[in-house]
């Protein structure tokens, strides 16, 4: 299962989920489902510019945890 951690990031730079959004460019409805950790998919471009505004690698936001994915959306 991957794991994304961008609510961690975000408090470790203390960026509000606003600030993101616009740094970013995206709205905060998908910024939302991302940090709620409710995404199927992310566009490397998005990756990108989040890695770019929080000063973060993909490491830092992504994470892999042994289980199934849809065990634990139930």
């Amino acid at each position: 299962m991957i794991v994304i951690n961008l609510d961690v990031m975000m408090a470790k730079r203390k960026m509000s989920l606003n600030e993101l959004s616009e740094k970013v460019g995206i709205t905060l409805a998908n910024l939302s489902i991302l940090k709620n950790n409710k995404a199927k998919a992310i566009r490397l471009s998005t990756l990108d510019a989040i890695c770019k505004a929080l000063d973060c690698d993909v490491a830092d936001i992504l994470e892999y945890r042994e289980g199934d994915a849809e065990a634990e959306d139930e």
